[in-house]
């Protein structure tokens, strides 16, 4: 928090010291032979950034939230090798997810409704097969991950470009709070930190530091996704994307990485067969045990979750085959999920049924989970 003293000079320091309490007991001569401008130098001696840490302290106090240093032994050992590591981490929640398996699900802030369905089928995916989502907690693509992850009974980690304490975007109150209960918030920026424009770059190599690999489902040419594959690529991570519709400018970004060599994702499974060995064993030894857990060790049969089914799905398509759900039929058939139809068009469409029968077949759909409303009364297939 000393003015012209950033994260890969607080880094040098600490490796040139030993620890902070020493950079601390250091005069500004010794700190200026480390480099440092006189002025830094006589900043850092001073001591006169503690009274703010004390009320650091006293913020994460009230918001439940903790410092993680860069010494610490919770700190993830991914993000401490990559060339930059933040010296701190402030966060609020499940700390143990700092050393899980966690994959990056990354893209646009404003997705089309394919963008949206990849999503949410591959976050949920992968958070079932107890693989962690991370993200950045951002409008779009990012959103969806963490809410699929988090309905799949999953988990997820948010880096955030603000304070633990602060919610980016504000329509996201209810999600922060969700993801700081079953999740991680994190971020390197102190508790009350604005969300500056500036910050979220800077969080990205966080975000894919944390990850085995990087998904990019949608973004364009030069988005933010793009930036955080590029620094997964340096970091040597594993990078994936999903195709997208040539004709789409969101699909610009991911179908670049596939050309530059990323791995082309149609399932999750995809995605986890790309990431290291260690990695996936870890995957199948906790799935074994989250079994084993479910009481299956004394002979109850497999769930369709447990085992990586769709048991939902599945009941639903059951429900919609019943003899006296031919209009619901008609309209999932005609719904697709990768671009969404409006109400008007769907009644044109149907024309040998009521538009009364459509719009109750249409709320059917929806409780089965088939079906799912978008703004302006259009209507999607769920993938």
């Amino acid at each position: 928090m000393t003015p012209g003293l950033g994260t890969r000079r607080s880094g040098q320091l600490i490796e040139k010291f030993g620890s902070p309490m020493a950079i601390f007991r250091s005069d500004a001569a010794e700190l200026e032979g480390a480099g440092l401008s006189g002025a830094v130098a006589r900043s850092v001696a001073s001591g006169c950034g503690f009274d703010e840490a004390a009320t650091q302290q006293q913020k994460m106090k009230e918001a439940g939230a903790q410092l993680i240093p860069l010494g610490d032994a919770r700190y993830p050992a991914a993000l401490r090798g990559i060339f930059d590591p933040p010296p701190v981490l402030f966060a609020r929640g499940d700390f143990e997810l700092l050393d899980s398996v966690g994959v990056a699900v990354v893209g646009t802030r404003h997705p089309t409704p394919y963008g949206v369905a990849a999503a949410e089928r591959l976050a949920g995916d992968l958070a079932r097969a107890g693989v962690t989502i991370v993200s950045g907690m951002a409008r779009g693509i990012d959103t969806t991950a963490h809410k699929s992850a988090l309905a799949a009974k999953g988990k997820t980690i948010a880096v955030l470009g603000c304070g633990v304490d602060v919610v980016y975007p504000s329509e996201n109150k209810k999600l922060a709070a969700e993801i700081a209960a079953e999740g991680l918030l994190l971020s390197e920026f102190p508790m009350g930190a604005t969300a500056f424009p500036q910050n979220f770059p800077i969080r990205n190599r966080i975000i894919s530091g944390l990850s085995a690999g990087i998904l990019v489902v949608e973004g364009a040419q030069y988005s933010g996704s793009g930036i955080t594959a590029r620094l997964a690529m340096d970091q040597g991570r594993e990078v994936f994307a999903v195709p997208g519709n040539i004709t789409s400018k969101m699909s610009w970004g991911p179908n670049l990485l596939i050309k530059q060599g990323a791995k082309l994702v149609q399932d999750w499974n995809d995605v986890v067969v790309e990431l290291p060995r260690a990695d996936q064993q870890r995957l199948i030894d906790e799935g074994r045990q989250r079994i084993l857990n479910q009481g299956l060790a004394e002979g109850s049969p497999v769930s369709s979750e447990a085992s990586g089914g769709s048991g939902a799905s599945q009941e639903a398509e059951r429900e919609l085959n019943q003899p006296h759900r031919l209009v619901a039929r008609k309209v999932a058939s005609t719904l697709k999920p990768d671009a969404a139809m409006h109400l008007d068009t769907l009644v044109e469409t149907l024309d040998d049924c009521t538009s009364s029968e459509i719009i109750a077949a249409l709320f059917e759909l929806e409780i089965l989970g088939l079906v799912k409303q978008l703004p302006g009364r259009n209507f999607i297939k769920v993938w």
